[in-house]
C-alpha cells in the first residue's frame, strides 16, 4: 500500500508557494503522494490557488512523490484545456501525475457560476470529457462528435510521459452505482460514502463491485481517505486491515476536519499541527 497526503487548495494552502513547500516536506518525510482538492471558489471565501499552478510549483520542489487532484470536476473544465494542463504537468514532473475526476458538487461552483446543475448531465459530460481527454493525450489527429463536446482533427503535442496514459481515478459517493461503473473503465476508484462508513468492509464491498464491473482481475487502485490513529500499534493494525481488503493507497487528511472542526472558515487553522502530521511521515 502507498501513502499520500490529501489537503485543500485553499486556506493556508491557497498559495502555490505554500503547496510547494509542503510537498517538499512530504517527500522528505517519506510520503508517496501529494494530492490536493480542485476548487475554483474556496470555502467561506478563503484564499484559493489554481490546482494546476499549485501542482506545477510542487513538481519543481520534488523529484519522487506522485502528484494529483482528488478530484477534478471535469464537467466544469474544458477537456482540451485540461488535456494541455495535465500533459504539461506530467512532463514537468517527469511522469508523476495522477488525475482524479468526478462530477463535482456544491452550489458555489455550479449554480452560482452558471455551470450545469443537473448531476445526470454532468455524468454524461464527464464520460465524454474523459474520451476527449484521453484522445488528445495520444498526440495523434483526433476527432470527436458527442452530445456535449466536439473536436475536429485536433493534434496535441507533446504527449504525456506516462503511457498508455496518465492514470485516472474516478471519485463517487457510495452506494450510488454509476460513478463506480465509470471507475471500472479507468485506473482507480476514490470512494466516499453517504453514511461516512469508511470501514475496511466497505472498501471490500466497493472493490468487489468495481472488479465485477471491470470483468477481469487486472490491477486497479482503491483509494481510502481518513485520519490515522496516533498510537503506532493502532495505526499499523488499521493500515494492515485496509491493505487486506485491496486498498492500494491511503490518503491522510491534512485539514481542520482531522481535529473535528467543521467550520473551515473559523480561524486560525491549526497549521503547525497539520504540518507536524506531514513531517511525522506515513502511517506505515
Amino acid at each position: 500500500m502507498r501513502y499520500g497526503i490529501y489537503l485543500p487548495n485553499f486556506g493556508p494552502y491557497g498559495e502555490a508557494r505554500a503547496l510547494a513547500e509542503l510537498a517538499r516536506d512530504a517527500e522528505g518525510a517519506g510520503w508517496d503522494g501529494f494530492f490536493i482538492w480542485d476548487h475554483i471558489v474556496g470555502e467561506a471565501g478563503l484564499p484559493t490557488v489554481d490546482p494546476w499552478v499549485g501542482l506545477a510549483a510542487a513538481a519543481m520542489t520534488t523529484s519522487r512523490i506522485r502528484l494529483g487532484t482528488t478530484v477534478t470536476p471535469l464537467p466544469r473544465r474544458r477537456p482540451w484545456k485540461l488535456a494541455r494542463e495535465t500533459a504539461s504537468l506530467d512532463r514537468l514532473s517527469g511522469g508523476r501525475l495522477i488525475l482524479g475526476v468526478g462530477i463535482g458538487l456544491g452550489q458555489a461552483e455550479w449554480d452560482d457560476l452558471g455551470e450545469q446543475t443537473d448531476p445526470h448531465i454532468r455524468g454524461a459530460m464527464l464520460d465524454e470529457g474523459l474520451d476527449v481527454l484521453t484522445g488528445l493525450w495520444t498526440g495523434l489527429p483526433f476527432s470527436y462528435n458527442g452530445e456535449h463536446y466536439h473536436v475536429r482533427e485536433a493534434c496535441f503535442r507533446p504527449t504525456p510521459i506516462q503511457q498508455p496514459r496518465i492514470p485516472i481515478w474516478v471519485g463517487g459517493w457510495w452506494p450510488t452505482r454509476a460513478p463506480f461503473r465509470r471507475a471500472a473503465r479507468w485506473d482507480g476508484v476514490f470512494p466516499l460514502a453517504s453514511d461516512w462508513d469508511r470501514s475496511p468492509a466497505r472498501y471490500r464491498e466497493i472493490r468487489d463491485f468495481v472488479r465485477a464491473a471491470r470483468g477481469n482481475d487486472t490491477p486497479f487502485d482503491v483509494v481510502a481517505m481518513g485520519v490515522s490513529p496516533d498510537d503506532p500499534a493502532e495505526r499499523a493494525a488499521m493500515m494492515a486491515a485496509y491493505a487486506a481488503v485491496g486498498v492500494t493507497w491511503w490518503l491522510e487528511l491534512i485539514a481542520p476536519y482531522r481535529f473535528g472542526e467543521d467550520d473551515l472558515g473559523k480561524q486560525p487553522w491549526p497549521v503547525d499541527d497539520l504540518r507536524a502530521a506531514v513531517l511525522q511521515g506515513p502511517p506505515k
